[in-house]
């Protein structure tokens, strides 16, 4: 019977017709069979085996298969060998209200971003698949508490996800605000007391994360339902830029003059560039992001044009930093609180500060058509631009760099995410 209400569905788990196994197969041009098995996924919730709570509405069933064996090989996929699974084979410590479909997807989404960030404490804080803040530092608890600064208002009810072991310290911080779900590759004595304290919270093993590089270069099949059934299979994303060297150089021929970006990239503007990257493959597209000393400032998803997300991002880097300078100084952020005055000073600091816009990254995911996509940051003090390039009009874009004096690098790749 279904709820009465939305609330009673939030509540209940929706009706699951899903087997416990299936199979996928798949022939090639010599009728040559090869096949994926997979084991539909449960976890005992007080004496019962469950699955997924629902899909991404209350009304919708939903169920989570991880790959058990197989002998696929199909376009550079391979299926992977037991212990090798992620977020399908993570140990759920404490269920919360039980997770459902977006809740997985969430954490899945922060390890396609970190997979290529693991070579430092990194903290991911995704909401509806997306960054609201990602951060690399020293430690787990700083790279958190940037990633969650990043954006406090958009991260709440999201998932936390850390590259390292959860200690108490950072465990400790996570509690101060609200969210869904904790995950990490393993917990420190401590920190699951203070985590457990939050009663709702899903907190999530995944013991796989610690060999999450692997995954930086290894290809999976995606797949895309459509609205008859049937579906699209491709292969995943790889980013062919993995470190500085892998960039190409911002040129461009018009009319049969060459144009080049006069000045190379400082050695922080480097890192931001790889990093800003990075974040951007696993942003839903269209996209522009903006990031400053390996933290996101502005985050733009989703968008039909180039223009209007980079507007986007832009406008959220301003919003987000009157919030968070109010609430540093008043405790209180901008929807709680009725100080006109505070919120001037707030305002008029991060306006001073342009939004923490200058001196940034700016990083699109396919290349600007025009000039004017790359302007909206290079009015605001972006320093440096990273995109594909391959625009039959990228000399105006490097012409705008150049009157600008800010750096840009060309990926050669585009990275859509839709």
């Amino acid at each position: 019977m279904a709820p009465k209400s939305l609330a009673a569905a939030y509540r209940s788990f929706a009706d699951d017709p899903f087997p416990l196994k299936m199979d996928i197969s798949f022939y090639d041009d010599a009728g040559t069979r090869s096949t994926i098995a997979y084991e539909k996924v449960t976890w005992e919730v007080e004496g019962e085996r469950r699955g997924l709570r629902y899909g991404e509405n209350p009304d919708q069933g939903a169920a989570l298969y991880k790959p058990v064996g197989g002998n696929l090989a199909l376009g550079g996929a391979l299926v992977i060998e037991p212990g090798e699974s992620l977020v399908s084979a993570a140990e759920l410590l404490q269920f919360g209200k039980h997770p459902g479909k977006i809740n997985l997807t969430d954490v899945d989404s922060a390890l396609g971003i970190l997979r290529y960030l693991s070579d430092r404490p990194a903290c991911a804080v995704i909401k509806h698949n997306n960054p609201s803040g990602l951060a690399r530092a020293a430690t787990i608890r700083e790279a958190y508490t940037k990633a969650y600064l990043a954006d406090r208002v958009a991260g709440c009810g999201g998932a936390v996800v850390v590259n390292r072991p959860m200690d108490g310290e950072t465990a400790a911080e996570i509690t101060k605000s609200y969210c869904e779900v904790v995950a990490a590759p393993d917990f420190e004595e401590g920190a699951m007391g203070i985590l457990a304290a939050k009663k709702n919270l899903r907190i999530v093993k995944v013991p796989a994360m610690a060999r999450l590089e692997a995954w930086a270069v290894r290809p999976v099949l995606d797949f895309k339902s459509l609205l008859d059934g049937s579906f699209i299979v491709q292969t995943s994303f790889i980013s062919r830029v993995l470190s500085r060297e892998d960039f190409l150089p911002a040129t461009a021929v018009k009319d049969g003059v060459e144009y080049s970006v006069a000045r190379e990239p400082t050695e922080g503007e480097w890192e931001d560039m790889l990093f800003g990257w990075l974040v951007e493959t696993g942003v839903t597209s269209n996209s522009v992001i903006y990031v400053k000393d390996g933290v996101t400032v502005g985050v733009g998803t989703g968008e039909q044009d180039r223009v209007g997300v980079a507007e986007i991002a832009r406008d959220k880097a301003y919003r987000k930093l009157e919030d968070r300078l109010l609430w540093e100084k008043t405790g209180l952020g901008w929807n709680e609180s009725r100080d006109e005055r505070a919120k001037s000073a707030a305002r008029d600091e991060a306006a001073a500060l342009k939004g923490g816009l200058a001196g940034s990254v700016m990083v699109s995911d396919a290349f600007f058509p025009f000039r004017d996509g790359i302007e909206v940051g290079l009015r605001e003090g972006v320093s440096a631009v990273v995109q594909p390039g391959g625009a039959m009009r990228d000399h105006e874009g490097i012409q705008a760099c150049n009157e600008y004096r800010a750096a840009m690098k060309f990926t050669g790749q585009r990275c859509f995410k839709h």
